[in-house]
Protein backbone atom coordinates (compact mmCIF):
# COMPACT_ATOMS: atom_id res chain seq x y z
CA UNK A 1 0.00 0.00 0.00
CA UNK A 2 1.68 3.17 -1.19
CA UNK A 3 0.83 6.84 -0.88
CA UNK A 4 1.04 7.70 -4.52
CA UNK A 5 0.77 6.11 -7.94
CA UNK A 6 2.19 9.19 -9.69
CA UNK A 7 5.31 8.78 -11.82
CA UNK A 8 8.29 8.84 -9.49
CA UNK A 9 11.28 11.09 -9.93
CA UNK A 10 14.86 9.85 -9.77
CA UNK A 11 15.04 10.49 -6.02
CA UNK A 12 12.13 8.17 -5.26
CA UNK A 13 12.50 5.50 -7.90
CA UNK A 14 12.46 2.58 -5.47
CA UNK A 15 9.22 1.51 -3.84
CA UNK A 16 9.63 0.97 -0.10
CA UNK A 17 9.48 -2.62 1.05
CA UNK A 18 10.78 -4.04 -2.24
CA UNK A 19 14.51 -4.23 -1.51
CA UNK A 20 16.32 -7.44 -2.44
CA UNK A 21 19.08 -9.18 -0.46
CA UNK A 22 22.32 -7.26 -1.07
CA UNK A 23 20.52 -3.94 -1.43
CA UNK A 24 20.89 -1.17 1.14
CA UNK A 25 17.87 -0.71 3.39
CA UNK A 26 19.52 2.35 4.97
CA UNK A 27 22.10 4.48 3.16
CA UNK A 28 23.44 7.87 4.23
CA UNK A 29 25.94 10.15 2.56
CA UNK A 30 27.61 13.01 4.40
CA UNK A 31 24.76 13.03 6.94
CA UNK A 32 25.41 15.88 9.37
CA UNK A 33 23.51 17.41 12.29
CA UNK A 34 24.67 20.60 13.98
CA UNK A 35 22.48 21.94 16.77
CA UNK A 36 21.99 25.58 17.71
CA UNK A 37 25.02 26.83 19.55
CA UNK A 38 27.34 24.96 17.21
CA UNK A 39 27.27 21.47 18.77
CA UNK A 40 28.15 18.95 16.04
CA UNK A 41 26.20 15.79 16.93
CA UNK A 42 26.71 13.82 13.69
CA UNK A 43 29.56 14.63 11.32
CA UNK A 44 29.53 13.49 7.68
CA UNK A 45 28.08 10.02 8.26
CA UNK A 46 28.31 7.50 5.40
CA UNK A 47 26.36 4.47 6.62
CA UNK A 48 25.22 1.38 4.69
CA UNK A 49 22.82 -1.18 6.19
CA UNK A 50 22.41 -4.28 3.97
CA UNK A 51 18.95 -5.74 3.43
CA UNK A 52 18.29 -8.78 5.60
CA UNK A 53 21.01 -7.94 8.12
CA UNK A 54 20.83 -7.54 11.87
CA UNK A 55 22.84 -4.34 12.12
CA UNK A 56 24.36 -3.27 15.43
CA UNK A 57 24.88 0.47 15.99
CA UNK A 58 27.55 1.02 18.65
CA UNK A 59 29.06 4.05 20.33
CA UNK A 60 29.76 5.64 23.71
CA UNK A 61 27.56 8.28 25.30
CA UNK A 62 27.31 11.35 23.08
CA UNK A 63 28.57 9.59 19.97
CA UNK A 64 25.54 10.58 17.88
CA UNK A 65 23.64 7.26 17.72
CA UNK A 66 20.22 8.51 18.80
CA UNK A 67 20.53 11.69 16.73
CA UNK A 68 21.29 9.52 13.70
CA UNK A 69 18.26 7.31 14.35
CA UNK A 70 16.01 10.36 14.74
CA UNK A 71 17.20 11.69 11.37
CA UNK A 72 16.67 8.30 9.71
CA UNK A 73 13.10 8.21 11.02
CA UNK A 74 12.35 11.76 9.87
CA UNK A 75 11.93 13.06 13.43
CA UNK A 76 14.55 15.78 12.95
CA UNK A 77 16.03 17.41 9.86
CA UNK A 78 19.71 16.97 9.01
CA UNK A 79 21.83 20.09 8.67
CA UNK A 80 23.35 18.65 5.49
CA UNK A 81 23.85 15.36 3.68
CA UNK A 82 21.31 12.74 2.65
CA UNK A 83 19.58 9.72 4.14
CA UNK A 84 17.65 7.07 2.25
CA UNK A 85 15.50 4.47 3.98
CA UNK A 86 13.99 1.62 1.94
CA UNK A 87 15.31 3.41 -1.13
CA UNK A 88 13.47 6.70 -0.47
CA UNK A 89 14.81 10.06 0.74
CA UNK A 90 14.14 10.98 4.35
CA UNK A 91 12.49 12.97 5.80
CA UNK A 92 10.79 13.92 2.52
CA UNK A 93 9.31 10.45 1.97
CA UNK A 94 8.35 9.84 5.62
CA UNK A 95 4.65 9.30 4.90
CA UNK A 96 5.48 6.62 2.32
CA UNK A 97 8.34 4.91 4.13
CA UNK A 98 7.25 4.82 7.79
CA UNK A 99 4.29 2.41 7.31
CA UNK A 100 6.94 -0.19 6.38
CA UNK A 101 9.11 0.56 9.42
CA UNK A 102 8.63 -0.50 13.03
CA UNK A 103 10.53 1.58 15.59
CA UNK A 104 11.23 1.63 19.31
CA UNK A 105 13.21 4.81 20.05
CA UNK A 106 14.14 6.14 23.51
CA UNK A 107 11.53 3.91 25.17
CA UNK A 108 7.85 3.49 24.28
CA UNK A 109 5.22 6.23 24.74
CA UNK A 110 2.41 4.57 26.68
CA UNK A 111 -0.94 5.51 28.22
CA UNK A 112 -0.41 4.51 31.84
CA UNK A 113 -4.14 4.35 32.62
CA UNK A 114 -4.76 1.81 29.83
CA UNK A 115 -3.92 -1.87 29.88
CA UNK A 116 -1.14 -3.23 27.72
CA UNK A 117 -3.71 -4.69 25.34
CA UNK A 118 -5.64 -1.41 25.08
CA UNK A 119 -2.42 0.50 24.39
CA UNK A 120 -1.76 -1.76 21.43
CA UNK A 121 -5.34 -1.45 20.22
CA UNK A 122 -4.87 2.33 20.16
CA UNK A 123 -1.57 2.05 18.33
CA UNK A 124 -3.17 -0.20 15.73
CA UNK A 125 -6.21 2.04 15.34
CA UNK A 126 -3.91 4.98 14.56
CA UNK A 127 -2.45 3.10 11.59
CA UNK A 128 -4.48 3.99 8.47
CA UNK A 129 -3.27 0.83 6.73
CA UNK A 130 -4.48 -1.52 9.51
CA UNK A 131 -7.62 -3.59 8.87
CA UNK A 132 -9.92 -3.03 11.90
CA UNK A 133 -11.56 -6.43 11.38
CA UNK A 134 -8.33 -8.25 12.35
CA UNK A 135 -7.13 -5.75 14.95
CA UNK A 136 -7.63 -7.90 18.04
CA UNK A 137 -5.93 -10.87 16.40
CA UNK A 138 -2.89 -8.74 15.51
CA UNK A 139 -2.70 -7.37 19.05
CA UNK A 140 -2.96 -10.83 20.60
CA UNK A 141 -0.22 -12.15 18.30
CA UNK A 142 2.10 -9.23 19.10
CA UNK A 143 1.58 -9.67 22.85
CA UNK A 144 2.35 -13.36 22.56
CA UNK A 145 5.55 -12.74 20.57
CA UNK A 146 7.02 -10.57 23.35
CA UNK A 147 5.77 -12.71 26.24
CA UNK A 148 3.12 -10.32 27.61
CA UNK A 149 -0.06 -12.33 27.12
CA UNK A 150 -0.47 -12.99 30.84
CA UNK A 151 -0.01 -9.28 31.67
CA UNK A 152 -2.12 -7.95 28.79
CA UNK A 153 -4.95 -6.80 31.09
CA UNK A 154 -2.69 -5.00 33.59
CA UNK A 155 -2.46 -1.20 33.40
CA UNK A 156 0.73 0.01 31.73
CA UNK A 157 1.62 2.26 34.68
CA UNK A 158 2.06 -0.92 36.77
CA UNK A 159 4.49 -2.42 34.24
CA UNK A 160 8.17 -2.73 35.07
CA UNK A 161 10.70 -1.04 32.78
CA UNK A 162 11.35 -4.35 31.08
CA UNK A 163 7.64 -4.97 30.51
CA UNK A 164 7.28 -1.49 29.02
CA UNK A 165 10.15 -2.28 26.64
CA UNK A 166 8.37 -5.48 25.60
CA UNK A 167 5.13 -3.59 25.02
CA UNK A 168 6.91 -1.02 22.89
CA UNK A 169 8.44 -3.82 20.84
CA UNK A 170 4.99 -5.41 20.47
CA UNK A 171 3.70 -2.09 19.08
CA UNK A 172 6.48 -2.13 16.49
CA UNK A 173 5.47 -5.67 15.48
CA UNK A 174 1.74 -5.11 14.96
CA UNK A 175 2.24 -5.11 11.19
CA UNK A 176 4.78 -6.95 9.04
CA UNK A 177 7.76 -4.62 8.62
CA UNK A 178 10.59 -4.47 6.12
CA UNK A 179 12.74 -2.63 8.67
CA UNK A 180 12.74 -2.67 12.47
CA UNK A 181 14.65 0.11 14.29
CA UNK A 182 15.32 -0.67 17.96
CA UNK A 183 17.04 1.73 20.35
CA UNK A 184 18.31 -0.28 23.37
CA UNK A 185 15.56 -2.95 23.11
CA UNK A 186 16.79 -5.02 26.08
CA UNK A 187 17.01 -2.07 28.46
CA UNK A 188 15.54 -3.07 31.84
CA UNK A 189 15.17 -6.75 31.00
CA UNK A 190 16.46 -9.58 33.17
CA UNK A 191 18.85 -12.12 31.57
CA UNK A 192 16.00 -14.42 30.54
CA UNK A 193 14.11 -11.52 28.95
CA UNK A 194 17.25 -10.46 27.10
CA UNK A 195 17.65 -13.98 25.70
CA UNK A 196 14.02 -13.97 24.56
CA UNK A 197 14.37 -10.63 22.77
CA UNK A 198 17.60 -11.78 21.09
CA UNK A 199 15.79 -14.92 19.94
CA UNK A 200 12.92 -12.79 18.61
CA UNK A 201 15.34 -10.56 16.69
CA UNK A 202 16.92 -13.63 15.07
CA UNK A 203 13.46 -14.93 14.19
CA UNK A 204 12.48 -11.63 12.58
CA UNK A 205 15.71 -11.57 10.58
CA UNK A 206 15.11 -15.13 9.35
CA UNK A 207 11.69 -13.96 8.12
CA UNK A 208 13.38 -11.28 5.99
CA UNK A 209 13.07 -8.25 8.26
CA UNK A 210 16.14 -6.02 8.45
CA UNK A 211 16.83 -5.10 12.10
CA UNK A 212 18.77 -1.94 13.00
CA UNK A 213 19.76 -2.32 16.65
CA UNK A 214 21.35 0.35 18.84
CA UNK A 215 22.89 -1.12 21.98
CA UNK A 216 25.53 -0.43 24.60
CA UNK A 217 25.94 -4.18 25.22
CA UNK A 218 28.88 -5.35 23.14
CA UNK A 219 28.26 -9.03 23.84
CA UNK A 220 24.66 -8.57 22.69
CA UNK A 221 25.89 -7.19 19.37
CA UNK A 222 28.31 -10.11 18.98
CA UNK A 223 25.59 -12.68 19.75
CA UNK A 224 22.80 -11.41 17.54
CA UNK A 225 24.17 -9.05 14.86
CA UNK A 226 25.55 -9.91 11.43
CA UNK A 227 26.89 -6.40 10.77
CA UNK A 228 27.82 -3.41 12.93
CA UNK A 229 29.01 0.18 12.87
CA UNK A 230 31.03 2.01 15.52
CA UNK A 231 30.46 5.71 16.23
CA UNK A 232 32.65 8.04 18.31
CA UNK A 233 32.24 11.80 18.77
CA UNK A 234 29.71 12.02 15.97
CA UNK A 235 31.87 10.30 13.39
CA UNK A 236 31.74 6.81 11.92
CA UNK A 237 34.87 4.88 12.94
CA UNK A 238 34.19 1.64 11.09
CA UNK A 239 31.41 -0.57 9.73
CA UNK A 240 31.14 -4.04 8.27
CA UNK A 241 30.43 -7.67 9.09
CA UNK A 242 30.79 -8.33 12.83
CA UNK A 243 33.13 -11.25 12.12
CA UNK A 244 35.47 -8.89 10.25
CA UNK A 245 35.55 -5.98 12.71
CA UNK A 246 37.77 -7.78 15.22
CA UNK A 247 39.78 -9.67 12.59
CA UNK A 248 42.51 -7.03 12.39
CA UNK A 249 42.79 -6.66 16.16
CA UNK A 250 45.27 -8.80 18.06
CA UNK A 251 43.75 -10.81 20.89
CA UNK A 252 45.08 -11.02 24.44
CA UNK A 253 47.79 -13.41 25.57
CA UNK A 254 46.51 -15.77 28.28
CA UNK A 255 48.75 -17.73 30.62
CA UNK A 256 47.25 -20.22 33.08
CA UNK A 257 49.59 -20.97 35.99
CA UNK A 258 49.65 -21.38 39.78
CA UNK A 259 52.64 -18.98 39.75
CA UNK A 260 50.69 -15.96 38.54
CA UNK A 261 52.85 -13.34 40.26
CA UNK A 262 56.07 -14.65 38.70
CA UNK A 263 54.33 -15.04 35.35
CA UNK A 264 53.20 -11.39 35.42
CA UNK A 265 56.77 -10.25 36.18
CA UNK A 266 58.25 -12.29 33.33
CA UNK A 267 55.61 -11.12 30.84
CA UNK A 268 56.42 -7.49 31.66
CA UNK A 269 60.13 -8.20 31.23
CA UNK A 270 59.30 -9.71 27.83
CA UNK A 271 57.54 -6.51 26.73
CA UNK A 272 53.91 -7.45 27.36
CA UNK A 273 51.62 -4.53 28.22
CA UNK A 274 48.43 -4.21 30.29
CA UNK A 275 49.21 -7.29 32.39
CA UNK A 276 46.21 -8.39 34.49
CA UNK A 277 46.30 -11.12 37.15
CA UNK A 278 43.11 -12.97 38.13
CA UNK A 279 43.71 -15.99 40.39
CA UNK A 280 45.63 -18.53 38.25
CA UNK A 281 45.08 -16.63 35.00
CA UNK A 282 47.34 -13.86 33.66
CA UNK A 283 46.34 -11.88 30.57
CA UNK A 284 48.26 -9.24 28.65
CA UNK A 285 48.68 -7.49 25.33
CA UNK A 286 51.16 -9.72 23.48
CA UNK A 287 54.66 -8.30 22.97
CA UNK A 288 56.01 -7.78 19.44
CA UNK A 289 58.16 -10.90 19.44
CA UNK A 290 57.90 -14.64 18.86
CA UNK A 291 55.48 -15.98 21.48
CA UNK A 292 57.47 -19.23 21.65
CA UNK A 293 60.32 -17.17 23.14
CA UNK A 294 57.93 -15.70 25.70
CA UNK A 295 56.74 -19.17 26.69
CA UNK A 296 60.37 -20.36 26.96
CA UNK A 297 61.20 -17.38 29.21
CA UNK A 298 58.35 -18.32 31.54
CA UNK A 299 59.54 -21.91 31.78
CA UNK A 300 63.19 -20.84 32.31
CA UNK A 301 62.02 -18.59 35.18
CA UNK A 302 60.43 -21.61 36.86
CA UNK A 303 56.83 -20.66 36.07
CA UNK A 304 54.62 -23.75 35.86
CA UNK A 305 52.72 -23.06 32.65
CA UNK A 306 49.42 -24.96 32.49
CA UNK A 307 48.07 -23.07 29.49
CA UNK A 308 49.49 -20.57 26.99
CA UNK A 309 47.84 -18.94 23.98
CA UNK A 310 46.20 -15.91 22.41
CA UNK A 311 42.43 -15.51 22.72
CA UNK A 312 40.47 -14.34 19.69
CA UNK A 313 39.89 -10.60 19.85
CA UNK A 314 36.37 -9.67 20.96
CA UNK A 315 34.23 -6.85 19.63
CA UNK A 316 35.11 -4.97 22.84
CA UNK A 317 38.82 -5.33 22.04
CA UNK A 318 38.14 -3.97 18.56
CA UNK A 319 36.11 -1.08 19.97
CA UNK A 320 38.87 -0.06 22.37
CA UNK A 321 41.49 -0.35 19.61
CA UNK A 322 39.40 1.73 17.20
CA UNK A 323 38.28 4.50 19.56
CA UNK A 324 41.13 4.54 22.08
CA UNK A 325 38.64 4.49 24.95
CA UNK A 326 36.57 2.10 27.01
CA UNK A 327 32.90 1.58 26.36
CA UNK A 328 30.54 3.84 28.30
CA UNK A 329 27.71 1.58 29.42
CA UNK A 330 25.42 4.60 29.75
CA UNK A 331 25.18 4.20 25.95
Amino acid sequence: MYESRKPMDEESATEPGQSEPGDSVIATHGLTKRYRGGQLAVDGLDLTVPAGSVFGFLGPNGSGKTTTIRMLMGLIEPTSGTARVLGRPMPRASRTVLPHVGALIEGPALYGFLSGRDNLLRYDAADPTADPRTRRTRVATALDRVGLTAAAGKKAKAYSLGMKQRLGLAAALLQPRRLLVLDEPTNGLDPQGMREIRSLVRELASDGTTVFLSSHLLDEIEQVCTHAAVMAQGRLITQGAVADLAAGVRGRLVVTTPDSGDAARVLKEQGAADVVVTDDRVTAEPPDRDLAEVNAALVTAGVRVRGFGVERASLEDAFVALTGEGFDVAG
